[in-house]
């Protein structure tokens, strides 16, 4: 099944245990080789953007750190994780992390996108709720000048900020930031994320992950970033709105038709 080389980054919000994301490595291996989907194992070593003192931020730096070095050796996976400060860009590398991800509340920071650029990885910059799609050329500017390759860039849509405690997904968003003629990525998780509730811990709606999957297909995305976890209401982060693991099935079958019918539609707009 040629799906025109898109890809699917997946995995658990933060790494809790290195049980839980070889569970996890290993059922998404599994799916995406069962439907020749290409896979990008992701999981946050520390989660650093924290409303509450009190919330989980990881298990330790290195320690998260060597968990995914193990996943990616023992899957033979790619393997992405949100770097926070120019030394953690260079340490990331250090442990074989193959794509720096940029959290969307630092996608401006020039050193940390210089750092990122400077590691010769691939670099995945997340927009920031507060930008316009328009404003990424920035950042990609930023990278380039900084000695990132077009190839090694990647631009992830993860929803805009409406009101005080709710995201929208503006699907107009992806084609915009196509132009810039890098892979854009659509996060179905945290665009659907409800930041700024009063209790401190963020929520959402995980039933409509599919739906914007779905839209973020037929608007054209190279691919498609989802966290999930085999017991979402045990996790600890973000449990209220990842994917339940036995659901990545249906959620791929249906990406997959969504994906196959736009690579029709583009091939028969363009003869």
């Amino acid at each position: 099944m040629d799906l025109d080389n898109f890809f699917l980054i997946a995995g658990p919000c933060v790494v809790e245990s290195e049980k839980l994301c070889m569970e996890v490595a290993e059922k998404l291996c599994f799916l995406t080789a069962k439907y020749n989907l290409r896979l990008v194992f992701k999981a946050s070593y520390r989660k650093e953007n924290r409303t509450r003192v009190d919330s989980f931020t990881g298990i330790g730096d290195h320690r998260g750190l060597e968990i995914l070095q193990t996943v990616k050796n023992y899957f033979n996976l790619i393997v992405t994780t949100d770097v926070h400060t120019p030394d953690e860009a260079l340490m990331a590398t250090e442990y074989g992390i193959d794509i720096i991800q940029i959290p969307a509340f630092l996608c401006r920071q020039t050193s940390l996108l210089k750092a990122a650029a400077q590691t010769g990885k691939a670099v995945n910059v997340k927009k920031g709720q507060f930008l316009s799609p328009t404003q990424m050329q920035f950042v990609v500017e930023k990278l380039l000048q900084f000695g990132a390759t077009m190839e090694r860039i990647i631009l992830t849509e993860r929803g805009t900020q409406f009101g005080y405690s709710d995201l929208i997904f503006d699907v107009r968003s992806i084609p915009i930031m196509k132009r810039l003629n890098v892979p854009v990525v659509l996060d179905v998780t945290h665009s659907l994320q409800m930041p700024n509730q009063v209790n401190g811990v963020s929520c959402g709606d995980p039933s409509l992950i599919s739906t914007l999957a779905a839209a973020g297909v037929a608007a054209g995305v190279d691919g498609l970033f989802v966290e999930t976890h085999p017991r979402p209401m045990d996790a600890l982060s973000d449990g209220n709105i990842m994917l339940p693991l036995d659901q990545m099935e249906s959620f791929i079958r249906r990406i997959i038709a969504f994906r196959k019918t736009y690579l029709n539609i583009e091939k028969e707009s363009n003869t």
